[in-house]
This record gives structure tokens, C-alpha cells and sequence, in this order.
């Protein structure tokens, strides 16, 4: 049976410590109850803070650990919760990488320390930047929030982000998305070291979907490096108020006093993508704000942001978001709870 330990972070999100400490524990037990079949538990879980005593979480919730970090007896796998700040200095000063992992360096010291011992580590949102600054994650693929990634990506250059993934499996080292994504990640874990049945059926009994693998549907598109070429600024914002229409990359170009080498060249320098594939990531993201706020056919929706071939549209949009436009309308459409029958 694996040792699984749960830590319990001062500033942290409450549900991403509980919610896989539930998952890990009914394992092998609840489905086994519910349908007469007698309990295997699957894990040996603790829960654990620093110094063994209650913390807070970011939303004002005090947890209680069983024990400290030092009393943690060969834990298999570590399971690192979101850690933030006080709901106070994130409401004043947004969220600052370099106070959490100052709030959190004796942890840092412990991840290392599990990690030299052979211990198998798993993080999510933002709990991974602390593996990240342990140096656990060099050179290995890793997720966090879509919104903390720029951060994390200019902190730890040494990381092979991937921020489209929900979850990574980097061998030993395990990362999730999102503060949903720690159901995501403790079912991937429940699979990976119990099976797909075992997951399965504690997802089942749980009443929570199996894990999704990505998070492209949950990002906006603002979200971008920043770039000081004023000529690449103007070909954006053109960009943004015509992307329905056909657009001609010579033609831009010439309007910028640019050849269309050199200007491919700066966009992709300066943005990361060719003028092309901004020009769709811009079409995809107002294709996914009509799926998500009107009732226009997924045909018309493709007309809308500029794509008369429905075929290529939905390939396209799967590509970017990892699921289709009606698979996604469902997901995310406002259309407001349908009744029960």
C-alpha cells in the first residue's frame, strides 16, 4: 500500500488539499460499500502541515493536519495543494511568485529532501511553482494556471511549460492546472498506480468526472508576452478589429512598410506565433466567446469568425481547445440549468 502525503499550506486553497486527500482515501473503499463489496483501501494517507499545526487558507478556512512534515514516515508520494497568500495581500497586490515561495521555503527544503529520499512528487496550480523553485522540474514537462504561467516561464526558463496539458506525468514528478485540476490529477495518480477500474469506480462513487487532460478552453486570449514593436502593436490591433475578414499578409505587411518575410519574421519574434496563427487563436477565442454567450448554429459560429469550411472550423477549434464546439457549448453555454426530469 502506498504512503501518501497531503500537505497543508498556510495561504493555500483548501479544496485542492482536501479534495485529493477524499479521492486517495476512498480509493478502493467507498464503490466497495456502496455496491457490497468489502473495502480496499488503496493508499495510507496522512495529512501534514510545517510544524503539525493548523494552517488557513487563502479563503479564511483553518485545516488540521494529523501531523508536521518531519513526522511524515516515508511517503511514497507527496501531494503539494495550491499555496498562495492571505486573501488580503492577493487582493492588494495580485499574485506575487517571489512572497509565496519566500511564505514557503522550508517546504521547498522538504520537497527536496522527500524527492532525494525517492519519494514521488505531485503538485497543482500554484503549488507547483514550489516544486519548480526545489529544481525538481528542470528539464521535464509541467502545467500550472494558465494565468501564472508567463510568471513561472520567466522564473524557471529550465521548465518545458505546457500550458495547454490539465495534467503532466514527468516520471516521478506530476503537476496539474488549474485549482479544479486536483481532482483531475489525483484520479490520474489513482489510475496510474491502481488502474483504470479503481479509478473508475472511486470516480464513480464520488459523483466526479474522470480526468480531463486539457485547459486551452479555459484561457483568454489577452493573455500574451509583452513586446515593444510598435509596427507589430498596429498589426495586432488590425488584426483584432478584422479577423472575420480575409486577410492578406502581403497586404498588411505593405501597409506597415514591411516585405512579407520581415514581417512574418518580427510577428513571430515579437508574439511567438506567425501572423497567421494569431490570426487564428484570435478567431478560436471569439468562436469559443459565441459558444459560450449566444445560440447561433456551431455553422454560423464559424461564419461569424471568418471560416466558411465547418470541417476545417471544428479541427481547428479542437486543435486549440482540445474539444469541439458542441462539446464545449455544452461545457460552458449559459443557457442556464435544464430541468429534472
Amino acid at each position: 500500500m502506498m504512503n501518501v502525503a497531503v500537505l497543508f499550506l498556510n495561504g493555500g486553497c483548501a479544496s485542492t488539499a482536501t479534495l485529493p486527500t477524499e479521492i486517495f482515501c476512498n480509493a478502493g473503499v467507498f464503490w466497495n460499500l456502496v455496491s457490497g463489496e468489502p473495502p480496499r483501501p488503496r493508499f495510507r494517507v496522512t495529512t501534514a502541515s510545517l510544524d503539525g499545526e493548523p494552517v488557513r487558507t487563502d479563503r479564511l478556512i483553518s485545516l488540521r493536519p494529523e501531523r508536521s512534515f518531519r513526522d511524515i514516515a516515508s511517503p511514497h508520494l507527496v501531494f503539494v495543494p495550491a499555496g498562495g497568500l492571505e486573501l488580503e495581500a492577493l487582493a492588494q497586490n495580485g499574485y506575487d511568485i517571489d512572497a509565496v515561495i519566500d511564505r514557503n521555503v522550508e517546504t521547498v527544503g522538504w520537497l527536496k529532501r522527500w524527492a532525494e529520499d525517492g519519494a514521488q512528487i505531485a503538485a497543482v496550480c500554484s503549488g507547483v511553482a514550489l516544486v519548480a523553485e526545489a529544481g525538481l522540474l528542470d528539464g521535464k514537462p509541467a502545467t500550472a494556471h494558465w494565468g501564472l504561467v508567463e510568471q513561472y516561464a520567466r522564473r524557471f526558463p529550465r521548465v518545458d511549460w505546457r500550458p495547454e496539458y490539465l495534467v503532466t506525468d514527468a516520471g516521478r514528478f506530476y503537476c496539474g492546472g488549474g485549482i479544479n485540476s486536483a481532482a483531475d490529477l489525483a484520479l490520474y495518480l489513482v489510475e496510474k498506480f491502481c488502474g483504470r477500474e479503481t479509478a473508475t469506480r472511486c470516480a464513480k462513487a464520488l459523483l466526479i468526472e474522470m480526468p480531463r487532460t486539457w485547459q486551452n478552453a479555459f484561457t483568454h486570449f489577452s493573455m500574451r508576452p509583452p513586446h515593444d514593436d510598435e509596427r507589430i502593436h498596429r498589426a495586432q490591433g488590425w488584426l483584432q478589429k478584422n479577423y472575420s475578414q480575409v486577410v492578406r499578409i502581403e497586404t498588411l505587411a505593405a501597409e506597415l512598410g514591411m516585405s512579407a518575410r520581415n514581417f512574418i519574421r518580427r510577428f513571430k519574434q515579437a508574439t511567438g506565433e506567425t501572423p497567421m496563427g494569431y490570426l487564428q487563436s484570435l478567431r478560436i477565442a471569439m468562436a469559443k466567446r459565441l459558444l459560450e454567450n449566444g445560440r447561433l448554429t456551431i455553422q454560423e459560429v464559424a461564419q461569424e469568425v471568418g471560416y466558411a469550411d465547418l470541417i476545417f472550423f471544428r479541427a481547428l477549434f479542437k486543435r486549440h481547445t482540445g474539444t469541439c464546439p458542441n462539446d464545449y457549448r455544452k461545457r460552458f453555454g449559459g443557457q442556464g440549468p435544464q430541468p429534472v426530469v
